[in-house]
């Protein structure tokens, strides 16, 4: 069953020589670790930001579980998390105060509050650094308190934009494995990256996505079955998208 739809999608920025995102057609289903892939400028955070409600589209229609964006945003934003490739958290405040920052943002409060920090912050090693400011934290610990952000709430559909970019290999593989047992829970997780080997690893349904748009689409072992000349994702992907180096 499919959670979210996007029929006919367009978005201009003023002054750009190409449309960011053009007609684009997606289906998602439930269950799903989606991964939206493309090079830079493909269109990959126009289409997110749309998505979550952060930018209007020029035209087009979007469906997430049943609710249309124009006429619901308040019933989508309930129910989705989202974890911006731009870090979204406060150097100047401690992780605790972070994360109760966010959760009061999300209506929760009291004890049920304090339960799920403290279990994210287990969960991600971060307990020791409860009460260290963020400022003193490595990049990877950034990435692992960005992440709590967005899942305090418990989202059934979780955005994720670039969520391992330059980060440690233990950090990295934290929070994927957390991703995959939240997947497992249940939860929708459409995500984007650059890392084609993991997101061929970590996906079970991809859209390749060029000048805003489609042009693959698929499981990732099907896609790689599908072009005798490719051995692995980042093969297709060059293939598709070609291999100058874009701005």
């Amino acid at each position: 069953m499919s959670i979210i739809n996007i029929s006919k999608l367009v978005k201009r920025y003023k002054g750009a020589p190409t449309t960011a995102v053009d007609k684009l057609d997606l289906q998602i289903f439930k269950g799903d670790i989606f991964g939206l892939l493309g090079p830079n400028g493909a269109g990959k955070t126009t289409t997110i930001s749309m998505l979550c409600g952060l930018i209007k589209p020029d035209s087009g229609n979007i469906q997430i579980n049943g609710f249309n964006q124009d006429k619901n945003p308040t019933k989508i934003k309930q129910i989705i998390g989202v974890v911006p490739q731009e870090l979204a958290i406060y150097n100047e405040l401690t992780a605790t105060e972070n994360l109760q920052f966010f959760g009061r943002m999300y209506g929760l409060g009291g004890k049920y509050l304090k339960n799920k920090i403290e279990f994210y912050l287990e969960k991600f090693s971060l307990t020791e650094k409860a009460h260290k400011l963020v400022s003193t934290f490595s990049g990877g610990m950034k990435r692992r308190l960005n992440l709590i952000a967005g899942l305090l709430h418990s989202p059934k559909i979780l955005f994720l934009d670039e969520p391992t970019v330059g980060i440690d290999v233990q950090s990295k593989n934290v929070i994927i494995e957390y991703l995959k047992e939240l997947n497992k829970e249940g939860t929708t997780i459409i995500y984007t990256s650059h890392l084609m080997e993991e997101a061929e690893n970590f996906c079970t349904n991809i859209s390749i996505i060029d000048l805003g748009k489609e042009i693959a689409n698929g499981k990732p072992k099907e896609l790689v079955a599908g072009n005798s000349d490719c051995s692995n994702l980042e093969e297709i992907f060059l293939k598709l998208t070609g291999k100058s180096v874009r701005e």
